[in-house]
């Protein structure tokens, strides 16, 4: 077992202990308790509890490492070896006890990510892979969709919610894809989103104006399950630009000109 494969192992049980912890919660968190951030951007104390399990069970992991996290319960801090974490992706459909919602974790080395996990609480499926190590789901190996075709996919999205001066792009692609696809699903968590593509649920997932928290894991397991994950012009800023298509190689050309048409008709 290789030193990656091992710490993606115990860093599992991390992620599940506090995806255990969520679960408990569920139905527990009054309306006094819910937090608005900014515009429909919601937290509550299960949010920041299940953050403070995470900085502390993967800290002691890997001791010295640093950590980018959504809700500030830790210094986010650039080293050699950083976590990203969103502790509770999907917040809104776990606060009206909506499946689906998701821990994920990403950990990067020199600026590249080498180990990713995401845990999807309310159907306990544990999408994890390491570099190099294929990509797997409650231990059994995963692939992208081997779908070829268009008119055959299944294909997943994410809404803007406070940026609205990109409503009008999005409902252009919207409406290109439902017309070319077998249709569009809007589930509520990227990196949920992001592991159904690595496993082949989804042929394509595309969103704008993310996180690097919501898209690290996912995006990471993607591309050991035989993914491509571009931005929105085909290169490689998917994780700080704000913008992810990720796709199983054979219908990714297609969506990348379909969302290139509507955001950027100039490229």
């Amino acid at each position: 077992m290789t030193e990656l494969e091992k710490l993606c192992r115990e860093s599992i049980k991390v992620v599940e202990d506090t995806g255990a912890f969520i679960g408990r919660e569920v139905g527990k968190v009054g309306k006094e308790a819910i937090e608005e951030k900014g515009l429909n951007s919601l937290v509550s104390y299960v949010d920041r509890e299940a953050e403070k399990l995470l900085v502390d069970g993967l800290g002691d992991l890997l001791p010295g490492s640093t950590f980018l996290t959504e809700e500030d319960t830790v210094a986010n801090e650039e080293s050699e070896q950083q976590w990203i974490i969103d502790p509770l992706d999907g917040t809104t459909n776990f606060l009206h006890q909506l499946p689906c919602f998701s821990v994920s974790v990403a950990l990067r080395r020199a600026g590249e990510t080498v180990l990713g996990i995401v845990y999807e609480v309310n159907q306990q499926e544990c999408f994890y892979a390491w570099k190099e190590g294929g990509a797997h789901l409650n231990g059994q190996p995963i692939e992208v969709s081997r779908n070829s075709r268009m008119s055959d996919s299944l294909l997943a999205t994410g809404f803007p919610y406070e940026d609205f001066d990109w409503i009008n792009p999005y409902f252009k692609v919207l409406g290109a894809l439902v017309q070319s696809s077998r249709g569009i699903r809007r589930f509520g968590s990227a990196a949920v989103d992001l592991v159904y593509t690595a496993c082949g649920r989804f042929d394509a997932f595309f969103e704008a104006r993310l996180k690097a928290w919501d898209v690290a894991g996912g995006a990471f397991i993607v591309q050991e399950a035989g993914g491509l994950v571009t931005d929105f012009k085909g290169g490689d800023d998917y994780l700080f630009g704000g913008e992810i298509i990720a796709a199983n190689p054979r219908v990714h050309k297609e969506v990348l000109k379909t969302v290139q048409e509507g955001f950027y008709p100039e490229h």
